[in-house]
């Protein structure tokens, strides 16, 4: 039992130091990096939906093997999570004893200056005309700013040990404790943040964050269940996007008014224009402005005088042209028998073109503001499969219902603004007009000012341990054996020089102290390496 107990601890140990190693840890970021991949070349259901449906129309084959391994799902995969773990767990692995390391050596002495300071590969040397103590004070003051300590040898020369750079270490520690910070705030903000699309009409139309039911698709966080968002409400009075000659978009405003907090009580509005890459902040939360589109207008005049009119937005099909394509659906008023209700509702589907411009028959657009806005409309009357229990689009209408004849094309015509279509029955639908649409993102992330402060801590890291340079110096300073003129006494005075790293740049900084210390003619070239028998040889 003892065997088997003292083979696991083992077994426990081994792994848990190779798990704690930096190679371990260096493998584990790449791939991580490598598991990411994925995710940004393929598309994600959390993003974009209908990309992964067309991705799956488009490789019938490939697609659902790619499902099943979680490809389409990244982020959220039971392998990418486990190698994010394993990755948290051996930063902290390694950094707590490299943390205990360096407060040990920075809690010791420099190393103690060695007997042979020629053998360096930094050496200069000089007798001058003055004394041991003067000469350890003006190496002294020299190497103000450096960790020193001063020793006195038995054959009376004195010596200082002097070193530099521990910020180096310092900021790869901050460096590597900067991204496991970064780490949990990814993390953190996907437990605790939620992300949601709305598409708002530019015509006054509001938006408030009181429910998830409130979005047109909302992603919550793992620990977010939709009941507690951030309260806040958008107004959106105008949308004014100036366009160049070739149609591209000059600029984007969105003129809107926001309240947050105490605003809700007092039912007080701010005013705020929202532009690309300058969002709202407010109540913790942020909104974004990520599309826009037209909502056309349609009037249905029934035989009996009722009306009905609904602006629905359409769904751009081209970002240049802005012709867009959509489905304005409506149910016939007073109508209490549910059968024939389902038969006499009408949907107006089709496109829109805010410049028109014909190919042959076909409605095009020739520029993406609204210089003469025409539809073109096809009017389907029928059942349109809403009370199936089956989601379908707002921007089209069900095909099944097309195919088993239960939904049928009465009228088709292409309208202009002000006109109407007169149906069979007497029914008749008026374009009445257009207003322009703002989709909005709100995004919720309690951890975003700890990513920003992590980022960068982690550049601050990388450049203090890539641009300071840990390196030793020693000064010795004997008695020549003899004096001067005039009984003057003598130090021969020995510089030597030791960089921790191989960067370069030392070997300048030495050449300054040495010429400081010795005099601007001493010889302070870099000395080769002595083998064991030069060694002896100089001994000797």
């Amino acid at each position: 039992m003892r065997d088997h107990l003292r083979t696991a601890l083992s077994f426990l140990r081994n792994t848990w130091r190779g798990l704690t190693s930096m190679r371990t840890a260096l493998v584990l970021l790449f791939l991580l990096a490598l598991a990411a991949l994925p995710g940004a070349l393929i598309p994600q259901r959390s993003l974009n939906q209908s990309e992964v449906d067309k991705y799956f129309q488009d490789y019938p084959d490939i697609a659902p093997l790619l499902d099943k391994i979680g490809m389409f799902e990244v982020f959220s995969s039971v392998w990418f999570a486990s190698i994010y773990v394993l990755l948290f767990i051996s930063l902290i692995g390694c950094l707590l004893p490299r943390c205990w390391e360096y407060y040990k050596q920075w809690r010791s002495k420099p190393v103690r200056t060695p007997r042979n300071l020629a053998r360096l590969p930094h050496h200069a040397e000089k007798t001058l005309d003055t004394s041991v103590d003067a000469a350890i004070d003006d190496a002294k003051k020299r190497l103000r700013g450096w960790r020193m300590v001063e020793h006195t040898e038995a054959d009376g020369a004195r010596s200082i040990s002097a070193e530099r750079g521990f910020l180096r270490e310092i900021g790869n520690l901050v460096f590597h404790f900067a991204l496991v910070g970064l780490l949990i705030g990814l993390a953190g903000g996907k437990l605790y943040g939620y992300e949601g699309q709305v598409i708002v009409v530019a015509d006054g139309s509001e938006f408030c964050n009181s429910g998830t039911y409130n979005y047109d698709s909302f992603r919550a966080g793992l620990s977010v269940d939709g009941t507690q968002l951030s309260p806040f409400c958008v107004k959106v009075d105008d949308f004014d996007v100036q366009y160049q000659p070739n149609g591209q978009v000059a600029s984007y405003n969105v003129g809107m008014q926001y309240q947050s907090d105490e605003d809700l009580e007092t039912n007080t509005w701010r005013p705020y224009d929202l532009q690309v890459n300058h969002p709202l902040r407010t109540a913790g939360d942020r909104v974004y402005l990520t599309g826009n589109g037209y909502a056309p207008r349609f009037t249905v005049t029934w035989p009996d005088g009722q009306q009905r009119t609904q602006l629905v937005q359409w769904q751009p099909m081209s970002p240049q042209t802005m012709l867009s394509q959509g489905a304005t659906k409506f149910d016939p008023p007073g109508v209490t028998d549910e059968a024939q209700r389902r038969q006499n509702q009408l949907a107006i589907t089709g496109l829109f073109a805010p410049t028109a411009a014909f190919d042959g028959k076909i409605l095009s657009s020739g520029f993406p503001d609204l210089l003469d806005p025409t539809a073109a409309i096809d009017v389907m009357r029928g059942d349109l499969g809403l009370d199936s229990g089956r989601g379908q689009s707002i921007f089209g209408v069900d095909q099944s219902m097309v195919q088993q004849g239960r939904l049928q094309r009465v009228a088709r015509e292409n309208v202009r603004v002000g006109q109407e279509i007169r149906l069979d029955d007497g029914t008749t639908v008026r374009f009445d007009g257009v207003e322009r649409w703002a989709n909005l993102q709100i995004s919720h992330d309690p951890f975003q000012t700890s990513v920003l402060v992590f980022a960068v801590l982690i550049i601050g890291g990388l450049g203090t341990s890539l641009i300071i340079k840990r390196r030793r110096i020693w000064v010795r300073a004997a008695p020549h054996p003899e004096p001067g003129e005039n009984g003057s006494a003598r130090t021969v005075v020995e510089v030597g020089g030791l960089a921790r790293t191989d960067q370069a740049g030392y070997g300048e900084e030495f050449a300054r102290i040495a010429d400081d210390l010795l005099g601007a003619d001493v010889d302070h070239s870099p000395q080769p390496r002595a083998d064991a028998g030069t060694a002896r040889e100089r001994k000797s």
